[in-house]
């Protein structure tokens, strides 16, 4: 079931103004704890009609830019220290309308192109992605949050150091990059397509780097 938003707020409009109040917040927050020190703050960085953020740790973002549109993509630069899954945070900060402008409203299809630095020590010869709605609960197939889903032959998957993709859409939504290595302190280039038909607030990109086994 879809959660339609606050409680409170519309779910066609959403001012611009709770978008800051909750960066002011979460950048706050770390401010108010015992013991704390710069390297604890949270950046919550700023794009298009939505915000990103590392609160969950085990990664650090660098930049954010973009408005969504396949010229002018999404785009998000990180730093990933170890070789464990990470969690980005998204939400929107402009009011949600389905196929809106994009850069004035949330409107569910957003262009992505995600630069990561392998600061991990260790080389990663597989990528995965995985969107979820609910925080570590599969994003089904008929939430409408997806790779593009409905796509079968996209052309718009592409990544600078692997050769090959697979998508899955149930009972998960993941997308797997693979035929590549990326080496440590050597930055890696991912593009891809999100959709989301029915838009939400809040929805969480899984980022998991494979080592070799065995």
């Amino acid at each position: 079931m879809r959660i339609p938003g606050p409680a409170g707020f519309s779910s066609t409009r959403f001012p611009s103004t709770p978008g800051r109040a909750c960066r002011a917040l979460l950048l706050a927050l770390p401010m108010l704890a015992p013991g704390h020190t710069a390297a604890d703050e949270v950046k919550v960085w700023a794009a298009g009609a939505y915000s990103f953020s590392d609160e969950l740790g085990g990664f650090h973002i660098t930049g954010a830019s973009g408005t969504g549109t396949k010229d002018d993509p999404l785009v998000i630069t990180e730093e990933l220290n170890s070789s464990t899954p990470v969690t980005l945070t998204i939400r929107t900060t402009k009011p949600i309308q389905a196929f809106g402008a994009a850069g004035e409203f949330a409107n569910g299809i957003m262009y992505m192109r995600i630069d990561v630095l392998n600061n991990s020590g260790q080389a990663w010869v597989e990528f995965q992605f995985e969107l979820q709605e609910i925080l570590n609960q599969p994003s089904v197939f008929g939430d409408g949050l997806s790779f593009d889903q409905r796509n079968k032959s996209p052309d718009n998957i592409r990544s600078s150091n692997f050769a090959d993709f697979d998508r899955d859409f149930e009972p998960y939504d993941r997308l797997l990059f693979k035929n590549g290595k990326v080496d440590p302190m050597k930055t890696v280039r991912f593009e891809f397509l999100m959709t989301d038909y029915t838009p939400r607030w809040t929805f969480y990109l899984v980022q998991d780097p494979r080592i070799p086994t065995g």
